[in-house]
């Protein structure tokens, strides 16, 4: 069965089978005595309106890019008898459309369960390609050099078809199994691009797309492969003791090895696509009540992850000598022990401490002439601490410790670092927080809570000169990074000041009327050996969530909420850079009963979410930086705006059938220079180009008859 065919099939034996079912269970559940049955089928129409670039951020999961009108489709189905210890659900929603589910349960309660699902989701794209490229899709496209914007216009989409199974068998009281079993097909193309097999910018290769031109082609990733999971389970519970024994296995296969693109400027210019994986892990979990007010627990885990998929040919650029895959193995061995205890009346304790090795036992070879690859080794230690005092009716209060401990390996000596002047083999991190509830009155309660972590490390390791394996100790940080100014510090590793303040209320005003509030701010300072990189970062959350109570028919809700994040940063010879991020989100809605036969309801969203970027050059910085900045202004404003009004009717046309009506209405403003500036779009190599419609406007409207088996 190929992909082509494969969607079209699975929709119309889904289809086939909701259908199927809902049926014959409903002829069961007529024979049945004493079996309640709920049963529900709703047909209906849908349109919108609007070209694909109008549509993109509506369409980006809607699965209706292919379409103007759709149908709809959806069942549920519900039988309880009780005395024949019989349950059964069915669910279908979207049968028709490109993304569509399926759920099953049937069980016998307290005996055993059996339960299915199928499902598709098609993810498209919200950029328009313009391209001349042959074969989108394929592993095998063809590369053609087309003026800008005069090439074919086209979405890339993914697609993803899921069926998963599940049995749980209750063996005793004390004893109980379950198996699940999930797979997954993803099929379809991913926007990438990927630079040539070019010498030299002004090669053969390279002049075929354009003199001077950075050889970046545009070449989209080809999608199929399968992803499978298997988990199952044996629990054990008697008075005191629980026990769960269990296994999880993850496969995943691509069908797609590499990339082999042909065609203008491209010579033997093979890309090797994401590998064949698995991962095997064994887990021993428990609890034991030592008495009344004290519980212990245990969790026990091994795990492996294998990638031994071949590499893709002589193009992957691999040394003679070296074998035929990666051969990669990590085990992970894990361990978690806890404690939870109420020695008072009114005080709460809590205890845990959790390890984890992980050993990478990949071999390590000579792929790229100048070193190894590089084991990367993991052992992290968390410990944690808690106690919580009752003080009064009103009062309860709660402190506590964290330590966590990393410890990355011994580095491999024989491996090249590159991409960062800097890396650290320890860092350890405590955490102090403390939290005070408190019930104001009868219908107001609050907290108030407040958290300071410190993390430091060990010497900082600095790679050797170029082109020479190992790293060697940093004694002197002053001294070793004053020659080199600009070297780069992971903000992971760098010592970190991290302090957040949180607050909360709920108020019931009245018998009508309910809020919560919350909010949150927190800061971050960073300190490396230079004054370059990530130096701090501050956060901020306010909201307030309502909800009315109008009458017994009408009722309103909402929530308005704003967060901002800055992060600031400087580059040595370059800029200093804060990056602000701030959010706006508010809703209002309401849904009402206006007489016997309408139920009607309306809500109307808005997001408004803006980067800027303020820049200055460093004081190491050449004049050219400064000039630069002063005549493009530096890097413009990033801003994503969406409104969108959602309405809805339901009109009883007699007691077991009724019409709904829905109306959605979204307007998108999107202004981003990740693909173009100033109205100038991003051009690949080729010719092709990445494009997304400013401002989009789209509107939907469903009608369906819904029809109730009872």
């Amino acid at each position: 069965m190929n992909s082509i065919t494969f969607p079209f099939r699975a929709r119309r034996s889904a289809v086939a089978l909701a259908v199927g079912l809902v049926v014959g269970f409903a002829c069961l559940g007529a024979h049945a005595q004493g079996a309640k049955v709920d049963a529900s089928v709703s047909v209906g129409v849908a349109a919108v309106d609007g070209g694909s670039a109008d549509r993109a951020h509506f369409d980006h999961y809607s699965g209706l890019q292919n379409n103007s009108v759709v149908g709809l489709l959806g069942i549920d189905y519900s039988l309880r008898d009780e005395g024949a210890g019989k349950w059964v659900d069915l669910t279908g929603s979207n049968l028709l459309g490109e993304s569509r589910e399926l759920n099953f349960v049937w069980k016998n309660p307290g005996l055993w369960k059996f339960n299915a699902n199928y499902g598709e989701l098609v993810q498209q794209d919200p950029n328009t390609v313009n391209t001349g490229l042959l074969g989108i899709g394929s592993t095998q496209p063809t590369v053609q050099v087309v003026a800008p914007g005069f090439g074919n216009n086209l979405n890339l989409q993914t697609k993803r078809t899921g069926l998963g199974l599940g049995f749980t068998r209750i063996i005793s009281p004390a004893w109980q199994v379950a198996v699940d079993v999930k797979t997954e097909n993803k099929d379809g193309a991913r926007l990438s691009g990927a630079y040539l097999n070019c010498i030299t910018l002004t090669s053969a290769n390279c002049t075929a797309l354009g003199a001077g031109l950075l050889p970046v082609t545009l070449l989209p990733e080809p999608i199929k492969s399968n992803h499978t999971q298997v988990e199952t389970r044996l629990s054990y519970g008697a008075d005191k003791l629980r026990l769960s024994l269990g296994y999880y296995g993850s496969f995943y296969r691509n069908s797609n090895a590499a990339l082999d693109p042909s065609g203008a400027g491209v010579a033997a210019a093979l890309l090797a696509l994401p590998p064949d994986n698995e991962a095997h892990q064994f887990d021993l979990s428990g609890s034991y009540d030592i008495n009344p007010t004290t519980r212990g627990t245990l969790k026990l885990g091994y795990a492996t992850a294998l990638q031994r998929a071949s590499f893709v040919g002589a193009g992957a650029g691999v040394n003679a000598g070296v074998g035929t895959n990666l051969d990669a193995l990590v085990i992970t061995s894990s361990a978690k022990l806890g404690l939870s205890a109420r020695p008072m009346p009114k005080l709460s304790l809590l205890a845990d401490l959790n390890y984890q090795n992980k050993d990478d036992q990949t071999p390590l070879l000579n792929y790229n002439l100048v070193g190894t690859n590089r084991q990367l080794p993991n052992t992290k230690v968390h410990s944690k601490a808690q106690a919580s005092w009752q003080f009064s009716r009103d009062y309860r209060g709660t402190v506590g410790a964290d330590y966590e401990f990393i410890d990355r390996g011994t580095f491999t000596a024989s491996s090249i670092v590159s991409g960062v002047n800097a890396l650290r083999q320890q860092t350890a991190e405590t955490t102090l927080h403390a939290n005070l509830k408190r019930q104001l009155a009868n219908n107001v309660s609050g907290s108030v809570g407040f958290s300071s972590s410190r993390r430091n490390g060990s010497n900082w390791l600095v790679p050797n000169v170029t082109g020479i394996p190992g790293i060697y100790d940093v004694t002197n940080p002053a001294v070793t990074f004053a020659a080199t100014p600009g070297a780069v510090f992971m903000p992971t590793l760098a010592d970190r000041q991290r302090d957040k303040f949180k607050l909360a209320a709920d108020w019931q005003a009245s018998e009508q009327l309910s809020l919560q509030f919350n909010a949150e701010t927190g800061t971050d300072s960073f300190t490396t050996p230079t004054v370059y990189g990530l130096r701090d970062s501050r956060m901020s959350l306010l909201g307030v969530d309502w909800s009315y109570t109008l009458s017994d028919n009408w009722a309103m809700t909402g929530y308005l909420a704003q967060s901002t994040q800055t992060l600031n940063q400087a580059r040595y010879a370059g800029t200093v850079m804060a990056v602000d991020n701030t959010n706006l989100a508010a809703s209002i809605g309401m849904t009402g009963k206006a007489n016997a036969k309408w139920q009607v309801g309306a809500s109307l969203a808005y997001v408004d979410d803006k980067n800027s970027y303020a820049q200055s050059p460093d004081a190491s910085a050449a004049a050219s930086v400064a000039t630069q900045l002063a005549t493009s202004g530096g890097l413009p404003d990033t801003s994503y705006r969406q409104t969108a009004l959602k309405l809805f009717a339901n009109y009883a046309l007699e007691k077991k059938s009724s019409l709904r009506f829905d109306l959605i209405h979204q307007r998108t403003s999107v202004n981003d220079w990740a693909w173009a500036s100033n109205g100038v779009p991003f051009v690949y190599a080729d010719g092709s180009t990445v494009t997304q419609s400013a401002d989009q406007n789209v509107s939907f409207i469903g009608v369906t008859y819904v029809y109730q088996l009872r």
